[in-house]
């Protein structure tokens, strides 16, 4: 095989697992909706004995909402990859995911897997003890989702006989993707204890080197934002690593009220809370003093916004291209910020991203909270400092440094 071959093979898988990490996005927009319901449910809150049974009751409704959103996480995986994924795809596209994920999910439930330790079951009136269901959890989602997705490109245009004329195009795509959801589930359930063990191993290790893992996860996590594949980092630590009280990953555990969650969590409070509001400032400083203003308000914004939501792309592609050096030094210091605050013993989550909204709504059952932002404070002078020199001292052509022929070009774009 040639070079140009094995290239073209390589960015085309690329360009694959960039599109599944964007249609990631459509449900994971869901979990704040869920953090919230959760949250308001929790015994610290709604849920409160002293409080008037009314109230309460009116918590469980909330808890059990919040719940019915994290526990089907795959479900909403597999039909948001397929709507994202699938090009002019529509309605049938999720009702197809929705037929291929629950018959795999129910093919897959037959099988057990012996290496997962036993769970009480209710057996003829008796309670014994019995193998666990093999469960995929979101990866599941993921595979049925981007088949869904294949079927729907190959096959929504299909003309069949006459005498089956009314399965032809779109109604067709259901029914292949109940049969595939059948295959697949037969062969995960073959092969899915054993890549289970493994994926089992690798969340224990990655939770049993403690600080060390949270801050490889951290850096790594910044590292896969330019090419769009963050998202598949994150599903199996927030969504599938460990178990507490029947709920896995990372993200539910620690609205379960699990006290050691939130590895993979909690650093990012002070790098999107403080760290990069702080790098928009050094921003504006280091801008020419004709531009100051305009880029003050355009880094002003995108900060707020990182601050209040935690969503900080919007900050992160102003220099992420046109500075990398500046990206990689931040994505070294988020992973330090991810090691230092386990390190620490502080433990925070979030149901959507690590801004001022999870933080205040968490602040019941996160631990040590106050000094996440003692830390944040101290990464957001780090963060200042450095990119200031950096843009200075390599003359970094962040926003408001552009040369006079791009400034000429920029005039002459707006004034046409």
């Amino acid at each position: 095989m040639s070079t140009t071959a094995e290239g073209k093979k390589g960015v085309g898988v690329m360009t694959v697992m960039q599109r599944i990490g964007r249609s990631l996005m459509l449900p994971v927009a869901v979990l704040p909706a869920a953090a919230l319901l959760i949250r308001l449910g929790n015994s610290d809150m709604l849920g409160k004995e002293s409080l008037p049974a009314y109230v309460n009751k009116i918590a469980g409704f909330m808890y059990a909402g919040g719940s019915a959103i994290l526990d089907n996480m795959a479900l909403l995986f597999a039909v948001g990859i397929a709507i994202g994924f699938a090009k002019k795809s529509d309605g049938s596209t999720a009702l197809s995911a929705v037929v291929g994920y629950l018959v795999f999910r129910n093919v897959l439930g037959t099988f057990t897997d012996p290496s997962l330790p036993k769970e009480a079951k209710a057996v003829d009136g008796k309670i014994v003890m019995v193998e666990k269901a093999v469960n995929a959890g979101v990866l599941g989602g993921v595979v049925m989702g981007v088949v869904v997705a294949l079927l729907y490109q190959r096959f929504h245009r299909t003309k069949l006989p006459d005498w089956a004329g009314f399965f032809n195009g779109r109604r067709l795509i259901p029914i292949l993707s109940a049969f595939a959801g059948l295959f697949i589930g037969i062969v995960f359930g073959y092969i899915w204890p054993v890549i289970g063990g493994g994926l089992h191993h690798l969340g224990e290790r990655l939770v049993a080197s403690g600080a060390v893992g949270a801050g490889v996860f951290g850096v790594a996590n910044r590292a896969l934002i330019p090419v769009g594949m963050h998202h598949l980092l994150n599903s199996f630590p927030w969504f599938q690593a460990g178990e507490y009280h029947g709920k896995s990953g990372d993200i539910a555990r620690f609205l379960a009220g699990d006290p050691a969650a939130g590895q993979f969590m909690t650093g990012f409070f002070p790098i999107m809370m403080f760290a990069l509001p702080a790098a928009c400032l050094a921003i504006v400083h280091c801008a020419r003093p004709e531009r100051r203003k305009v880029v003050g308000g355009m880094m002003a914004s995108v900060a707020l916004t990182s601050f209040v939501t935690g969503v900080t792309e919007p900050i992160e592609f102003t220099f992420m291209f046109i500075a990398p050096v500046l990206y990689a030094l931040h994505a070294v210091l988020t992973g330090v910020s991810m090691a230092l605050t386990w390190a620490l013993g502080m433990r925070d989550g979030f149901g959507f991203s690590a801004g001022a909204i999870d933080f205040t709504l968490n602040l019941g059952i996160a631990s040590n909270p106050w000094g996440l932002v003692l830390v944040g404070l101290g990464f957001a002078v780090l963060y200042y400092g450095l990119f200031r020199f950096a843009i200075v001292k390599f003359d970094l052509p962040t926003p408001g440094r552009e040369s006079d022929e791009e400034l000429a070009e920029m005039h002459k774009a707006e004034a046409g």
